[in-house]
C-alpha cells in the first residue's frame, strides 16, 4: 500500500470514525442520565463534540500505528469512557443493562443510516469514489464496533449486559474479571477467536439485517 493509498484511506474512514466513537460515546451519557444518573451530563460528555471523548493515544495514536504496521489488516482504539456511576441509576441491575446497549445500539444505527445514504448515492447517480467509500466505510465501521463492544466480558458493554442479565451471584463473579477484561479481549483478539467466533457472525447477521431493513428504500429507487 502506498502513501498517497493510505492517505486517501485514512480521509475517507476519518468522518465515520470520528461520528462512530461520539455517538457511542454520548448516547451512554443520554441513557445514563435518562435512567438517573448526570454524572457524565454534569462533565459535558453528553455531546456531539468530538473533542470531549477522542483519547489522544486510543482514538488516533494507537489506531495510527496499528494500521501502518499491519498495512491495514488489523485496527483498534477506544475513545474516553463516558463516565456513569451505576448506583445512582434508579435500578442499577436492570438500568445498567440500557446504558450499556445504548453504544452498540448508536452504533447499529449509525451503520443503517450510511447504508441508506450509500443507497441514495447509488439512486441518484452518483459515482464518486471517495463519497460511496465514506459511506462503505460508516457502514463497516459502526458495525465492527457493534459487535465488537457486545462481546460478553468486562469492561466492554456487551460484560456489562451480561452482569446485568446474570442471577446476582454469578454477576458478581462475572464483574470481578473486569480489572483484567481488556487484556483477556486482546489476547482474544489477537488469536483470531474473537473475529471468528464472534466478530464475523454477528457482523454477517447485522448486515443481513440491515438489508432487510433498506429494502423498502432500495424498492423505492429502483
Amino acid at each position: 500500500m502506498d502513501f498517497a493509498q493510505i492517505i486517501q484511506t485514512v480521509a475517507i474512514y476519518a468522518l465515520p470514525v470520528l461520528f462512530a466513537i461520539t455517538v457511542h460515546e454520548a448516547a451512554h451519557g443520554y441513557a445514563a442520565r435518562h435512567f438517573g444518573d448526570n454524572t457524565a451530563w454534569s462533565q459535558g460528555r453528553v455531546t456531539l463534540n468530538p473533542a470531549r471523548h477522542i483519547d489522544p493515544v486510543g482514538t488516533i495514536l494507537m489506531p495510527l500505528i496499528l494500521y501502518f504496521a499491519t498495512g491495514g489488516h488489523f485496527l483498534f482504539g477506544y475513545a474516553k469512557p463516558v463516565p456513569v456511576n451505576f448506583g445512582r441509576l434508579r435500578n442499577p441491575k436492570r438500568d445498567m443493562i440500557w446504558v450499556a446497549l445504548a453504544g452498540p445500539g448508536s452504533n447499529f444505527l449509525q451503520a443503517l443510516a450510511w447504508g441508506a445514504l450509500l443507497l441514495l448515492l447509488h439512486g441518484l447517480g452518483l459515482q464518486e469514489r471517495f463519497f460511496l467509500g465514506m459511506c462503505m466505510a460508516g457502514v463497516s465501521v459502526n458495525l465492527v464496533m457493534f459487535a465488537f463492544n457486545l462481546f460478553p466480558l468486562p469492561p466492554l458493554d456487551g460484560g456489562r449486559i451480561l452482569v446485568g442479565l446474570l442471577p446476582w451471584k454469578q454477576a458478581v463473579a462475572v464483574s470481578r474479571i473486569e480489572p483484567w477484561g481488556f487484556f483477556i479481549v486482546m489476547a482474544l483478539v489477537i488469536s483470531g477467536i474473537v473475529g471468528s467466533l464472534w466478530l464475523e457472525p454477528l457482523i454477517a447477521l447485522s448486515k443481513i439485517a440491515i438489508g432487510l431493513l433498506l429494502s423498502p428504500l432500495r424498492w423505492l429507487l429502483l
